[in-house]
């Protein structure tokens, strides 16, 4: 082998060791990954790492007099080790598509071939006939080599095939990732069958194998990001539900002592109350954003309402001229009526509440500040929503966040900032 060859070989195998120590860190600490995938990348990469470093350190004692024997082994492991790789590729193919692999003729053909592949290549420690390495440590490729190849073009056609049948059970990202994987290997195969390519097997099944991990890393985000979507839109639902019973009572006693009060207040807080039951079943088959407007507006006859019931008690101020934004359904009045839940008392001073919008750099913000005693960020009270829901429902939906804050003077500020 000459200087050049070995300098070329040298910087496929250092490209390669290099990809699958990148592997192996991926596998270990990206997260989104499923439990099983972790492990599956997980022994993968060090397997083929190992693999690469058994390449490496053949081609630097290629030709050295007296390492003859541990290159045997070496030869012997990194064969081995090297077409392991691909019945674990029919694992993972089976994994995604949810079959068991004990029940599948697939993996069980695959297993025969890896048998088949087993057989000869122990019958080749004791025989020249598919490859040997002389005294002088020189690996030579006997009559038969290309007959031990070929169980192993035998499984990746296997698991192509079973890619394309099981297409329809596989996202799109999933079958291209499996599909990347398959198709240079499967060539690479072939041409070893009439050529010796092994280094260009190695660094294309590390860059498939990356290639793949990455796809399926991209897939699984993806998925738990829906997810995550879908949980704060059904939290947006059950908000709705869960209005407090006693405020329903407390209006709807109030409507009936108005009717022969004050039946034009009765009337308008009927109107009121109405508007916001209609706003919290509208959220309930909201799963996008919704205009400020719209949550202002529901807000405003929530307050309303209130207003009716404890008269001289509650007063809000508005300084809302930025409206021009989104953002998620049942946002500003869970946090006007946690404002007047936790603040509100008869016996106290009159609470006050002020909804200010603007626009910065950062975005679109509300502020939303009382004069109550306050309350915690994370509200437990069983009836109603935690505030931490709204806040993780800012920022799936729209990336925005959430602050509390004492206000100077006692009571809480809550701040919303909406990029």
């Amino acid at each position: 082998m000459s200087d050049q060859t070995i300098f070329i070989y040298g910087i496929y195998y250092g490209a390669s060791l290099l990809l699958m120590v990148m592997g192996i860190c991926f596998a270990f600490i990206m997260p989104g990954v499923d439990r099983w995938s972790k492990r599956f990348f997980t022994v993968f990469f060090s397997l083929l790492f190992l693999v690469c470093c058994l390449s490496l350190s053949e081609m630097l004692f290629y030709g050295v007099p007296g390492m003859d024997r541990l290159s045997v082994i070496a030869n012997f492991v990194m064969s081995l080790f090297s077409v392991i790789l691909l019945p674990m590729m029919t694992l993972f193919l089976l994994h995604c598509s949810g079959e068991s692999w004990q029940k599948s003729s697939l993996f069980h053909m695959v297993f025969i071939q890896f048998v088949i592949y087993l057989i000869l290549l122990i019958i080749n420690q004791f025989t020249s006939a598919f490859f040997y390495v002389n005294p002088d440590n020189l690996f030579h490729f006997g009559a038969w080599y290309p007959l031990i190849i070929v169980p192993t073009f035998v499984i990746e056609l296997l698991n192509l095939a079973g890619l394309v049948r099981r297409r329809r059970m596989l996202t799109k990202k999933q079958f291209a990732a499996i599909l990347i994987s398959l198709l240079p290997l499967t060539v690479a195969l072939a041409v070893h069958i009439f050529v010796a390519s092994f280094p260009f097997i190695v660094t294309g099944i590390a860059i498939s194998a990356l290639s793949m991990y990455g796809i399926v890393l991209s897939d699984e985000i993806e998925r738990e990001q829906r997810q995550q979507q879908e949980i704060a839109r059904q939290n947006a639902g059950i908000m709705a539900l869960q209005m407090r019973p006693h405020f329903i009572h407390n209006t709807l006693m109030s409507i009936y002592y108005l009717c022969q009060q004050d039946p034009s207040e009765a009337q308008r807080v009927t109107l009121d109350f109405n508007n916001y039951l209609e706003k919290n079943l509208n959220a309930l088959a909201s799963g996008e954003t919704i205009p400020f407007s719209e949550e202002l507006e529901h807000t405003v006859a929530y307050l309303n309402v209130e207003q009716a019931l404890y008269d001289e008690d509650l007063f809000v101020e508005y300084d809302t001229p930025h409206t021009s934004f989104r953002l998620p359904p049942l946002t500003l009045q869970p946090i006007v009526e946690n404002a007047v839940k936790h603040g509100l008392d008869p016996d106290s001073e009159p609470l006050f509440i002020s909804i200010q919008t603007r626009e910065s750099a950062s975005g679109s913000e509300i502020i939303v500040s009382d004069n109550g005693p306050g309350f915690e960020p994370v509200d437990d009270d069983k009836p109603h929503i935690a505030l931490a829901n709204i806040r993780q429902r800012l920022k799936m939906m729209c990336r925005g966040e959430m602050k509390i804050m004492q206000r100077e003077g006692g009571g809480t500020v809550v701040k919303l900032t909406i990029p």
